[in-house]
């Protein structure tokens, strides 16, 4: 029997290998038997997926569980995006979330996403208590869909609407589409397809959508995260339409990737200090800011500027939600791209996100390269890379866990540069002296090692990383 763990904000596994129906069916028994415990009984629990193969059967099969054991289920009609999703639970009063989503990973994984009552990540002890509560084969109870349906113990829901209506209270729209701007909309095979199409559609704004259809192998890129060089093919679509910008949304549409007008891509780090910008400085809110601590430094600077406080947190949404709702932040982010914002759930959300970035260059009539040097303005220019190194075994992590562990940092210098620390919060973690980091963990998702940095020495990126490398004896 699979000892199934759950990282981030579930349970990923590869399809047909430990990510089977049996499986899914008893992490549904697990995060009923939370629920239950947790005085939930007969509440409503959403269940969602994403354009991965045979999510909408693995969907199914959560449903069929849930309903067994007495909760009320709302199967979502199709493929939605995860904020879509997460809005659904809290606009319906329900107990919590199931999305069958592997989000960025590659084609060949699936996974089982959990969310609480408020739309946000379980954190991490919910998350404990949930693995702890996963039975073997024979604890799980089921009943057929067919009967489920017949009986009103599922439902299914249309949840597009509602969310819609609701991102009106946060943006007004009528200036983007009326901007006449030439939108590139990269959906990268995903649940993000058509929204933004739907949402700023019928005005002079042009909006070229590709990948847009339903491929769970995601042609033209490794796995669908909205970074190089997954994005490549759709810059190269922005430069040869001369598009303003490009937005992109991963697979399942809680992060945002963006390109600029020059079909360059602007990395994460910089595109959330344009976030805190315009939210701070183009909409004049307040507010504390929520990041992890991979992200980037430029957001203590503004925050710093615009006197309001950054609370750090750990890597994942698990940590960021659960801060933001205790600190009623403006927004929280994360560095692979994900971002949430107050009023809404605290959940990422890359359709939001991508429309926030096109008000900005609306409201300031500036293109993003433009807006970039604002930016720097404010902080000085910043520069970041990160490194992903796949694990072989147990063996490797082992090993290079001991060498980061023994680290002395007396004298020790990446790229030139001297360290002033080491911080073990969440991974290993170097500040240095010019205000730069570098970041070691291991991927709570995947068998991957990270590898970040973010400098203000661009011509010292790839020796700081490669010193990173060393560090860990890789």
């Amino acid at each position: 029997m699979t000892k199934i763990r759950f990282g981030t904000d579930g349970w990923r596994g590869r399809m047909a290998e430990d990510y089977t129906f049996d499986n899914v069916r008893r992490c549904a028994q697990g995060f009923a038997n939370w629920l239950l415990d947790e005085g939930h009984a007969s509440q409503t629990v959403v269940v969602g997926h994403d354009q991965r193969f045979q999510g909408e059967h693995f969907a199914a099969a959560v449903a069929e569980v849930l309903a067994a054991n007495d909760l009320h289920v709302l199967l979502i009609d199709g493929a939605a995006p995860t904020p879509v999703i997460s809005f659904a639970a809290v606009n319906s009063n329900a107990a919590g979330a199931v999305n069958i989503t592997a989000s960025h990973n590659p084609p060949e994984d699936n996974g089982f996403k959990v969310r609480d009552a408020s739309g946000g990540a379980v954190p991490p002890d919910g998350l404990a208590a949930i693995e702890a509560r996963i039975p073997d084969s024979d604890g799980v109870k089921s009943l057929s869909l067919v009967e489920a349906l017949a009986a009103g113990a599922v439902r299914r829901h249309q949840p597009q609407a509602a969310y819609l209506d609701h991102l009106s209270s946060l943006i007004d729209v009528t200036g983007i589409r009326d901007a006449g701007l030439k939108i590139v909309v990269d959906g990268m095979w995903g649940n993000g397809a058509g929204w933004l199409t739907e949402i700023l559609g019928g005005g002079k704004t042009e909006v070229i959508e590709i990948h847009a259809q339903r491929n769970p192998i995601f042609p033209e890129m490794d796995r669908p995260e909205p970074i190089p060089p997954n994005v490549d093919a759709g810059l190269a679509v922005a430069r040869s339409v001369e598009a303003d910008c490009i937005c992109i949304l991963d697979g399942d549409a809680d992060r945002c990737g963006f390109g600029d007008e020059n079909g360059q891509f602007v990395d994460q780090l910089r595109v959330y200090g344009l976030l805190a910008y315009y939210l701070l400085e183009v909409r004049g809110e307040r507010g504390p800011i929520v990041k992890t601590l991979s992200t980037t430094s430029m957001l203590d600077k503004l925050c710093a500027t615009y006197d309001v406080p950054v609370v750090e947190t750990g890597v994942g949404f698990k940590f960021v939600a659960p801060a933001m709702l205790k600190h009623d932040a403006l927004i929280g982010g994360e560095e692979s791209g994900g971002y949430a914002f107050r009023g809404h759930v605290p959940e990422r959300d890359g359709i939001l996100s991508n429309l926030f970035l096109l008000d900005l260059m609306v409201r300031t009539g500036k293109r993003p390269t433009e807006l970039l040097q604002l930016l720097f303005e404010k902080v000085g220019e910043h520069f970041y890379d990160r490194v992903d190194i796949r694990l072989t075994g147990a063996d490797m992590k082992a090993a290079a866990q001991q060498r980061l562990d023994n680290v002395d940092i007396a004298g020790l210098t990446l790229g030139g540069i001297a360290v002033t620390d080491r911080i073990t919060v969440d991974g290993y973690k170097f500040p240095m002296e010019d205000g730069g980091w570098l970041l070691v963990r291991f991927s709570g998702t995947e068998p991957l090692i990270r590898i970040y940095t973010e400098t203000t020495r661009k011509d010292q990126v790839a020796a700081i990383l490669a010193d990173g490398q060393k560090l860990a004896g890789l």
